[in-house]
């Protein structure tokens, strides 16, 4: 089984993987965990993977332009 995961904090996520139950599925080629940092699929300087909703408010929303890279 595949795993991929997009997130912007990829470091943080490692380390489930490597202990427990997961580990040893790893070890035995079970599973697969790969992790994406959305961020390398930026394209401005500032690495921006979220922006202010429509019509504003409370809150921030994914850019759809590195999730679709």
């Amino acid at each position: 089984m595949r795993i991929d995961i997009i997130t912007v904090l990829p470091e943080l996520l490692k380390s489930p993987f490597e202990a427990s139950i997961l580990k040893r599925a790893i070890a035995k080629k079970l599973v697969s965990v790969h992790l994406h940092n959305l961020r390398d699929y930026t394209d401005d300087n500032y690495k921006t993977v979220d922006d202010y909703q429509y019509g504003g408010g409370a809150g921030m929303v994914m850019m759809i332009a590195p999730v679709d890279k």
